[in-house]
């Protein structure tokens, strides 16, 4: 009797390293396919609209990048836990933290020239969305408690925080109700890039991606990161300190999050708002893993999930659920998921006798 088995590989081939992230994609958008045409409407006008929705005019370009640009942030912050094996799920609540305290410095002192302003913004919100990443790195490095948990945990902290305070001692007495701060003074507003929305916020993540790959490649502690993902016990021996990695890890991961909701509340909405976030830590999980963790490869894979994103929201004007981009997400993760397993072991068959 033949039965299948998964035997581990020696190595990964590096053929088998780009076919995987790409047929998750393919298949994804079979499933999608599949989930259109049950539900009604016509996959290929809808791929297509999806497509103009993202693609078809300059605007939509800029929307694209637009959405991007956090995605790639929050995707650089995981993807630096993820190389020592530590699982960031904390993203989006490191997200609205750094748009939290980023819209208290602005709300504070609008008064002040954007040259101060603005950098007081940026330190500020790194500064919460490291705090916010540090605390479940805190809690595995010395209590050796699963961050998995505790940050994902903490996410849902922040964001009801942020709308306890747009909800009440912040909110706008001008909104008509609607759970929002004031504006920020436009000393607050981060410089676009021509007459689009695009900031220069694309120009940020650009530099962090560079120093991510510099520092991870060609560093001393990038070299001991990448060792205290590999083996603790190792490192340990090695005399590297596990604990301060684990820690300064997770707190420089939340913080470029942090950065990211920065970004998003001046440079995009100019204020603190209820769902601030259409799950941009969530999906930078995805986009982190689809690029393999590599710095360049995130802020490609950033632009697609953007375009997905523009691109749903493009077709809900026909009648489309926007869910269809969830599902698509979704069935990415999973094919993704599953394709490692094959990516780091060979399926066999082995001949059993039957008793």
């Amino acid at each position: 009797m033949l039965r299948p088995k998964l035997i581990k590989r020696e190595s990964e081939s590096l053929l088998a390293r780009i076919a995987v992230p790409i047929l998750s994609i393919i298949l994804a958008f079979v499933c999608g396919w599949i989930f259109l045409y049950f539900s009604g409407f016509d996959p290929g006008e809808s791929y297509l609209r999806m497509y103009q929705g993202a693609f078809g005019s300059r605007y939509a370009i800029s929307e694209t990048l637009v959405k991007a640009i956090p995605l790639a942030l929050c995707g650089l912050g995981v993807s630096l836990a993820f190389r020592m094996k530590l699982w960031n799920i904390g993203a989006e609540g490191q997200f609205h933290m750094g748009a939290l305290a980023a819209s208290g410095v602005a709300l504070s002192m609008g008064d002040l020239s954007a040259w101060m302003l603005l950098p007081l913004m940026f330190l500020a919100g790194f500064a919460a969305g490291g705090i916010w990443g540090a605390i479940p790195g805190a809690l595995r490095a010395y209590w050796d408690v699963n961050e998995t948990i505790t940050s994902l945990m903490l996410n849902y902290v922040a964001i009801l925080w942020v709308d306890f305070l747009v909800f009440g001692p912040w909110k706008d007495p001008s909104s008509m109700g609607f759970p929002l701060t004031p504006r920020f003074s436009v000393n607050g507003y981060l410089p676009t890039l021509g007459t689009s929305r695009v900031h220069i916020g694309l120009i940020l993540a650009l530099i962090i991606a560079i120093v991510v790959y510099i520092v991870l490649q060609y560093t001393r502690w990038g070299y001991e990161v990448r060792v205290v993902g590999e083996s603790k016990v190792a490192a340990r021996y090695a005399g590297m300190n596990v604990a301060r990695h684990i820690l300064l890890v997770m707190l420089i991961s939340g913080g470029i999050a942090g950065l990211a909701g920065m970004i998003e509340v001046s440079g995009i909405t100019h204020r603190l708002q209820q769902g601030i976030s259409p799950g941009y830590g969530y999906t930078a999980i995805i986009v982190a893993w689809l690029a393999r963790l590599n710095p360049f490869t995130i802020l490609l894979v950033a632009f697609l999930f953007g375009a997905l994103l523009v691109g749903g929201f493009s077709v809900q004007t026909f009648g489309i659920s926007f869910s269809i981009v969830l599902v698509l997400q979704g069935a990415v993760l999973f094919f993704l998921l599953g394709g490692e397993i094959f990516l780091k072991n060979r399926l066999v068959w082995v001949r059993e006798e039957v008793r």
